[in-house]
């Protein structure tokens, strides 16, 4: 055994306690340095664990982006509305075959996801609406790997989608 080590093997090793390491941070600048650095990385340690904010959807065929939906939770259920499309010429179109309340509103600021409830790890029980089609779909909604999953279905017919988390 090495001398450096006085004794102790590896198993013995115990990290240092949050106390322990203030105790030794006697610089009040290192002391505000650390603690925002946790703050910070904790906030995103929490946000990557959330199914709400901005994501970008991606098109299935070309694998570029095309749109930023916002999520957001109000009341227990989980509603998404395009925020941003990366087509700048089609920012001022309208759901020409929307159906209902959606019908000839603007693409951007449109509710796309309604009514999602929580089940378990993911989001169930609410819909989502294609644009384009004008046709609205069950969904499921959950993270995987730190990008959200969003399902579209009819009976046994879905199609999956991928987000990445936006900004």
């Amino acid at each position: 055994m090495d001398s450096a080590h006085h004794g102790q093997r590896i198993s013995d090793y115990q990290s240092p306690t949050i106390i322990q390491i203030f105790t030794t941070l006697r610089d009040p600048e290192a002391m505000r340095t650390t603690i925002l650095l946790t703050t910070i990385l904790t906030s995103f340690a929490l946000q990557a664990q959330t199914v709400t904010g901005r994501w970008t959807t991606i098109d299935d065929n070309t694998g570029k982006p095309r749109s930023v939906v916002e999520i957001t939770e109000k009341d227990g259920k989980l509603h998404g509305r395009i925020v941003e499309l990366y087509e700048k010429d089609k920012i001022n179109e309208v759901c020409k075959l929307c159906p209902g309340d959606r019908h000839k509103k603007k693409i951007v600021g449109l509710d796309i996801i309604r009514d999602m409830a929580k089940t378990g790890s993911e989001w169930s029980k609410g819909t989502i609406l294609d644009p384009e089609t004008g046709k609205v779909y069950d969904c499921k909604i959950w993270l995987e790997d730190g990008m959200l999953k969003v399902r579209g279905y009819v009976a046994f017919f879905y199609r999956t989608q991928t987000w990445v988390r936006g900004t």
